[in-house]
């Protein structure tokens, strides 16, 4: 049986990067997705990704301002109301402003419309999973329970320092963490599980965007033991794991994706020997 059947999943980001593949992943294990993006057309195309296939799953595409909390709420009693329940939240969607700099020299806007949506956004979202996760039907034919998982993203630039200054957005994913934890200790006798993603270094339009000369991807790339940028994929494999049942004992984990980062010092030498695994769009 595939690994979300019967489940009914929220993501949001669901347009691009690390969303856009979680949402095909979790389409090829069954789900029914609500794919949630500001980018309502980039949503409408990962729909269609996932209709051409997978086109057995069930999705919904909506537009959704995570910096709005009637977005948000909309978008979770829109899933419910279509689908029935709502079994996985995935709080993906964030920015990485290109006027995020050091304390100094960051604006306060800046730093207040990163807070808003990368902080205030994950908590709204948190919030309205758990009023909808509450009222989950059981139904222990489809293995399908009260409560549900939900997944933060946050980043391992909450777990290390970094001379590249992104003072608004390290400060955003550290809030994650923290309050991923107290969400997990609170909630963890209702069956609802609380775990944050800490991705290293993706190539994601977000980061490449942001990393857009040969200079600042080699001054990332040499603190890297596996000696690459990630892919989108492998953080979506972390999040099916986490979304699944097969981690049914693990709530309040910061889990890193990160190629080592986190725990290195010095880097090897070399090229890596395998290449980075291809995702499920083609890229």
């Amino acid at each position: 049986m595939p690994r979300l059947a019967h489940k009914v999943a929220l993501l949001t980001g669901a347009g691009s990067g690390i969303g856009l593949e979680t949402a095909l992943l979790f389409a090829s294990e069954g789900a029914s997705i609500a794919l949630a993006d500001i980018n309502y057309a980039a949503v409408e195309a990962t729909q269609k990704l996932i209709q051409e296939k997978y086109p057995e799953v069930n999705t919904w595409p909506v537009k959704c301002d995570v910096g709005k909390e009637s977005d948000i709420q909309a978008a979770v009693e829109g899933a419910v109301e279509k689908f029935g329940r709502l079994d996985i939240m995935f709080n993906n969607a964030g920015i990485m402003h290109s006027q995020d700099d050091n304390a100094l020299n960051t604006e306060e806007r800046i730093w207040d419309l990163t807070q808003q949506i990368n902080v205030k956004g994950v908590w709204w979202g948190c919030k309205h999973a758990i009023i909808a996760m509450r009222k989950n039907p059981t139904d222990e034919s489809k293995k399908l329970h009260v409560g549900g998982s939900v997944i933060n993203t946050a980043s391992f630039v909450a777990l290390l320092g970094a001379a590249t200054p992104q003072i608004a957005y390290t400060a955003s994913k550290g809030a994650v963490l923290a309050m991923t934890r107290e969400l997990a200790a609170v909630h963890a006798r209702e069956g609802i599980r609380f775990n944050s993603l800490c991705p290293g270094p993706i190539r994601t339009p977000l980061l490449m965007d942001f990393l857009d000369t040969p200079e600042k991807k080699e001054r990332r790339l040499v603190h890297v033991p596996m000696g690459r940028f990630g892919e989108a994929i492998e953080q979506a494999n972390a999040v099916l794991f986490l979304a699944s049942d097969e981690s049914s004992f693990i709530t309040g984990t910061d889990f890193a994706v990160d190629g080592g980062v986190s725990s290195a010092y010095v880097t090897p030498l070399g090229e890596p020997v395998l290449p980075p695994p291809k995702g499920l769009t083609g890229n």
